[in-house]
């Protein structure tokens, strides 16, 4: 499956072998070589770029309808073929088998909605101060995108942008992860499959600091659209050497108030699973706990065991497993530099702080789900995102306090609450300083509302009808007329 991909580049609707050098991918359960990929060239990426320009007018001209009908057409097929995918998604990322299958099915149900919004782009009519002029304003595709995705959902965080801005008119260049490459180029076989016109859809592989940036700085680029850290998010928006629309989704940090009225078993299913979910390698996991003082040593009792009953396993070969193997080996010593960190301060490891034993675990880049407690905001674990299966949960004694220590971070991506007073909720709800706030629930993110950050969490909005809209431009059209003739 691999294979056929190794080296290869989607340009102008053809397959072309990348002329630079290539890169080894490997699975992070067991260090070995899956394949490889093309260091495009800076020819490569213009070329990329220029099949783009040549395809966007035609393929913005076609009546909503048509594009609409090739989103669907794609997303069919890709759910047709999410076995397929998902193990090609497995072997270079690491989550279990029925994980990834579950993330490729999002991405075929994530082009079937932007499918349904591409024929709702509405305008307006706007009176003016007399009634012989009228202004009319309308939404037309901005034109070429260049998507920078990430390797920790390598299908949803590429699908959000290809089918929101193929919705919207545009035409796109993706450039995917080194980590993870191979789900974004069967993502384009896909595109090919489904008889989208060539150069619509591109794909280009390589570093980031070459061709990443290539595209950041193509003056023929009119849109960067970039998930993945705040450092690098930053990094694009000061060297952009034209203006450009940005759509950049960054870091997270996101905490977690369990005040005492909460459902106690709810909020530790909710913690268990979006703290560990995909090794914690996710924007909106929580990565710290701020729970009341009279149900602090209950949760924590409760969420030990919790993380103790997830399973670990070769993705491939534990396909039901609940966690796999990290993506790298960077995340994973970052997970260990923090947790060490926490202890050196006065930190209490609760469960979890080592990889799991076995001589299948020896290879790849696996740690067990860990959670400290005793923690304090000058630990790393609470002030910085860790990125790994690792949270920091601390007492509070009041609202405010709660509400305090959660808003002490540069981040403002999600956060989650779980209460069942309701007064507690519009209290923490209306001063939580996020864009996203899950309650009683640990799904910040759904796929018909919008989902953006806030102060270095980004700018810019992905999913909902607010997801297309940020690949459009609004125009004013102020149209003046007389009473006709002889009337």
């Amino acid at each position: 499956m691999i294979s056929e991909l190794s080296g290869k580049l989607f340009i102008g609707g053809a397959w072309v072998n990348g002329a630079g050098g290539r890169i080894p991918v490997e699975n992070p359960a067991t260090g070995d070589v899956v394949g490889e990929i093309a260091a495009s060239t800076v020819d490569e990426v213009n070329s990329a770029v220029a099949a783009a320009r040549a395809a966007f007018r035609p393929w913005a001209d076609l009546p909503p309808r048509l594009r609409a009908a090739a989103l669907k057409r794609l997303g069919t097929l890709i759910a047709a073929d999410a076995d397929r995918m998902a193990r090609i998604m497995t072997l270079e990322q690491g989550k279990p088998l029925n994980e990834a299958r579950g993330e490729i099915l999002k991405l075929g149900e994530a082009c079937h909605f932007y499918a349904e919004e591409a024929v709702r782009v509405h305008g307006e009519i706007i009176p003016n101060d007399t009634n012989d002029h009228q202004s009319l304003v309308i939404r037309e595709p901005i034109g070429v995108v260049g998507a920078i995705t990430p390797w920790n959902y390598p299908a949803e965080l590429v699908g959000w942008k290809l089918c929101a801005s193929l919705a919207a008119g545009c035409t796109i260049v993706i450039k995917p992860a080194d980590l993870t490459p191979f789900t974004a180029l069967a993502i384009a076989q896909k595109v090919e499959e489904s008889g989208i016109p060539a150069g619509v859809v591109n794909v280009v592989t390589g570093p980031g600091s070459v061709v990443g940036q290539a595209l950041v700085e193509h003056p023929d680029v009119d849109k960067i659209a970039f998930t993945g850290s705040s450092k690098v998010g930053l990094q694009i928006q000061q060297s952009a050497t034209t203006v450009k629309r940005m759509s950049l989704e960054l870091g997270g940090n996101c905490p977690l108030i369990v005040t005492a009225t909460a459902d106690l078993d709810a909020a530790v299913k909710g913690a268990a699973r979006r703290s560990f979910r995909n090794m914690g390698q996710i924007c909106i996991a929580i990565n710290r706990v701020y729970v009341a003082r009279a149900v602090y040593d209950e949760f924590l009792a409760k969420l030990k065991v919790a993380a103790e009953k997830l399973t670990i396993g070769n993705g491939i070969e534990t396909p039901d497993a609940d966690l796999g193997a990290m993506a790298s080996a960077a995340p994973l010593a970052k997970t260990r530099e923090h947790l060490a960190d926490a202890l050196a301060k006065g930190a209490t490891l609760v469960t979890g702080g080592s990889a799991p034993e076995g001589a299948i675990y020896a290879r790849g880049h696996f740690f067990r789900p860990t959670v400290v407690a005793g923690c304090s905001h000058d630990m790393k674990v609470m002030s910085e995102e860790t990125f790994g299966p690792l949270i920091g949960v601390m007492p509070f004694d009041g609202l405010d306090e709660a509400i305090a220590h959660a808003n002490d971070t540069p981040y403002g991506l999600a956060s989650y609450v779980y209460a069942k007073d309701m007064d507690e909720v519009r209290y923490l709800t209306t001063r939580l300083d996020y864009g996203n706030v899950a309650v009683n629930n640990v799904d910040a993110g759904v796929m018909n509302a919008p989902y953006g950050g806030r102060k270095q969490s980004g700018v810019g909005y992905e999913h909902g009808r607010e997801g297309m809209l940020e690949y459009m431009n609004f125009k004013h059209i102020r149209v003046r007329t007389d009473d006709p003739k002889g009337r």
